[in-house]
């Protein structure tokens, strides 16, 4: 086989490597697909993490809050950096009025929706 040949053909093996490399790295940093917020004494919030990333696309959405790391939310709490009920009040419900405001479908904007206790 002409040099060329096997010169062209190891860049383009090179360039597919990475390509679908940067393409798993992506996924796994897009979090689990679904998670459990925990929601005080009106029972645990399930979160369709997945389904709002792939809706929404742009993480600043809800990260531009707190940051992309498990447990992130109750540290802030802790911290006295986050009021209690400052996600579910001020991010999510909010966006889900304005979506349904606007026509479009969105998520539950009642607190009962969402709280399974």
């Amino acid at each position: 086989m002409n040099s060329k040949w096997i010169v062209i053909l190891t860049i383009f093996i090179a360039v597919g490597v990475a390509w679908s490399s940067t393409i798993i790295a992506a996924e796994q940093n897009k979090g689990p697909a679904d998670i459990s917020l925990y929601g005080g004494s009106k029972g645990e919030v399930p979160f369709p993490h997945r389904l709002h990333q792939d809706n929404l696309g742009d993480c600043k959405a809800c990260h531009d809050v707190f940051p992309q790391k498990k447990g992130s939310i109750e540290a802030m709490k802790t911290e006295g950096k986050l009021k209690k009920k400052h996600v579910m009040n001020k991010l999510c419900t909010k966006c889900h009025r304005q979506m349904k405001k606007a026509g479009e479908k969105s998520g539950p904007t009642t607190c009962t929706k969402c709280h399974s206790g």
